[in-house]
């Protein structure tokens, strides 16, 4: 994977602002460890940092294809991602007339778009964010994967727009202003760490949606969807059902197992990560590439404090062990202690550019560091639970007919915690019930369903379309961070889009939860851990964490000179840190952001303003 970066500007010469260009690229380093690169032209310049995976020596980014006609000219290319179809679609188009100079993914990518344009999307099965120059026509052209698996944001301007992969790229352009508004701190206080699609937090800076293209030319620029959830009349049995999800889980699977530097896989000892290296273990038995490494994290004296409730039912330890022991890998597990996971804090908010999931992002940013000591590239469960109906809400009644996003069940505590100032700037419900309203709007409705069914498909897709991102947006900032490529076989499209139509009675095959994936991974898994109960990412029960954070914001509360003061209710959070005990459930956010979590997502926005030095305006 990399990290992109361009400034395209019809009032410059850009040929002479190789020292922005190099600054905003720099910003990207640790995305792209392994090489830099720039090409700069009077109106267009782009910017590289790679990390390399597929042909380290022929895969050098940004890539130019040379015009073969003297009255052509170039198309140039930056690229984060992988395309897993690469070796089908270079058939195709040498198939075509087209010679290659490399063996990466990435020249296949830019002679795909010389090929078919735009309509090149419709083809590639992988996880992207990329731009093309096309220096004829003065034309850019920048898309993104289907579910969003990497990150791409621009600012629009008078004759200008800038992008990244991250924010902090544009962010290190000297014309930009770190600000934020209103609406961004709704964003953040509202919907965070969740984020409305599209959405940039900074005033004036957006993402590119999922699925979504956009062109820039002297004429403006345009966005346009090129794929989305569609709504079908599921016609198959459980059995052959349960053999399509099988069958597509392991294409995936094996398409993305495929790379020049290690790879290992994250095993949790729950279904998810279990059946991806059950499944990679064949994979590697079949073609004699030897042991799996697989990766486990936890923390120091967890289970002195667990306490099992139906979030978290019961912790990991045995289950990592019973599947290591099965499946024979190369085991490295992992544990932090309470000081590491607090200090990490801080580095979470760099990687993401704005306040997270707090210690949830701090674990995973130390989880990652961890393992790319060991392989470059990772395969991880992500995305399962949303796409297959495994979380709690789901299954319970309060949270299917809540007129909210069932992540966000407490807007009252989230408004409560806010200062009478930043309440009347921001009016929260208001804010919170129309980004809800606007996302059922997005759902595409089946004739002649039931409103039973309808109210599963909705539910189906926000959490396909608004809390997956959010997962998928932490997976990518915290590994990129350091190095590490993560796949997420479990967002490829074809599953995605075929499991959204089965019928929910389907998807509980068995009356479990995610039935039809046990159902279709019967014989790749041991029977107890094939119907294991769901366990979600593990969290520190350590209160040794509560009272570090919590006596941490204390502090900040303290100082004056705080940027965080006037936009809290501090009265308000005193009142929750005396209150709050180890035990205590605050519903913030989800399921694992409780107390320990808000007090530690207000220390990240704090540590925010002051080091990115915010103007809110």
């Amino acid at each position: 994977m990399c990290g992109i970066t361009g400034w395209i500007d019809w009032r410059e010469d850009l040929t002479k602002q190789a020292d922005i260009v190099e600054k905003m690229t720099e910003t990207m380093e640790l995305r792209g460890p392994d090489a830099s690169g720039t090409w700069l032209s009077r109106h267009c310049a782009f910017g590289h940092r790679r990390l390399s995976v597929i042909d380290p020596i022929g895969g050098a980014q940004p890539m130019v294809r040379p015009a073969k006609r003297a009255e052509d000219q170039d198309v140039v290319l930056v690229y984060n991602g992988e395309l897993y179809n690469a070796a089908e679609l270079r058939k195709e188009l040498e198939g075509l007339g087209h010679a290659f100079r490399t063996t990466c993914d990435t020249e296949v990518l830019l002679l795909a778009y010389v090929e078919w344009g735009a309509a090149c999307l419709d083809r590639f099965n992988g996880i992207f964010a990329f731009a093309i120059w096309e220096t004829a026509e003065e034309r850019l052209f920048m898309a993104r994967d289907r579910l969003g698996v990497k990150p791409l944001f621009y600012r629009r301007e008078e004759g200008r727009l800038l992008f990244g992969s991250e924010p902090k790229a544009i962010l290190a352009h000297p014309d930009v202003e770190p600000e934020i508004d209103g609406e961004g701190l709704a964003e953040l206080f509202v919907i965070g760490p969740a984020r409305t699609p599209g959405h940039g937090v900074w005033k004036g800076m957006s993402e590119l949606k999922p699925g979504h293209f956009l062109t820039y030319d002297r004429d403006g620029l345009r966005t346009s969807a090129y794929w989305k959830l569609e709504s079908r009349p599921h016609e198959d049995d459980e059995k052959t059902t349960a053999e399509t999800v099988g069958a597509l889980l392991a294409d995936t699977l094996e398409r993305q197992l495929v790379s020049d530097v290690p790879v290992g896989t994250l095993l949790s000892g729950g279904l998810d990560s279990s059946a991806l290296t059950s499944l990679a273990v064949r994979y590697y038995g079949r073609t004699g590439q030897g042991q799996v490494s697989t990766f486990s994290v936890d923390y120091v004296d967890n289970d002195k404090y667990f306490t099992a409730h139906d979030f978290q039912p019961n912790s990991d330890a045995p289950w990592i062990k019973r599947m290591q022991e099965y499946l024979d890998t190369k085991h490295h597990p992992i544990q932090f202690d309470t000081p590491e996971l607090a200090n990490a804090l801080e580095a979470a908010v760099l990687a993401k550019d704005s306040p997270g999931m707090a210690d949830i992002d701090a674990s995973l940013y130390l989880f990652c560091r961890e393992i790319k000591k060991n392989v470059t590239v990772a395969i991880s469960g992500e995305a399962a639970d949303e796409i297959f109906g495994g979380y709690p809400w789901f299954h319970r009644k309060e949270a299917l007919e809540a007129n909210t996003f069932p992540w966000s069940l407490a807007p009252e505590l989230r408004e409560s915690v806010l200062s009478a100032e930043l309440r009347e700037k921001i009016r929260p419900r208001d804010y919170l019930a129309d980004r809800y309203a606007q996302a059922l709007a997005e759902v595409p409705e089946l004739p002649g369903e039931d409103e039973a069914a309808r109210r599963m498909r909705r539910m189906s897709y926000l959490n396909v379309t608004r809390f997956m991102p959010t997962l998928l947006d932490r997976k990518d900032r915290m590994s990129m961070a350091v190095g590490l490529e993560v796949r997420v076989p479990y967002c490829d499209h074809r599953l995605v889009q075929y499991v959204f139509n089965i019928p929910w009675e389907l998807k509980m095959a068995g009356d479990r939860e995610k039935g039809i994936l046990r159902k279709s991974l019967e014989g790749v898994l041991p029977h107890d851990v094939l119907y294991r109960k769901k366990s979600p990412y593990p969290k520190t029960h350590n209160p040794g964490y509560l009272n570090a954070v919590r006596s941490r914001l204390l502090e900040r509360l303290d100082d004056s000179s705080s940027p965080l003061l006037p936009l809290i209710d501090v009265a308000k959070i005193r009142e929750l840190a005396r209150s709050a005990d180890a035990r205590s459930h605050l519903p913030w956010f989800g399921q694992l952001m409780s107390a320990p979590q808000l007090f530690a997502y207000l220390l990240q926005f704090d540590f925010w303003l002051r080091r990115y030095k915010v103007r809110i305006v």
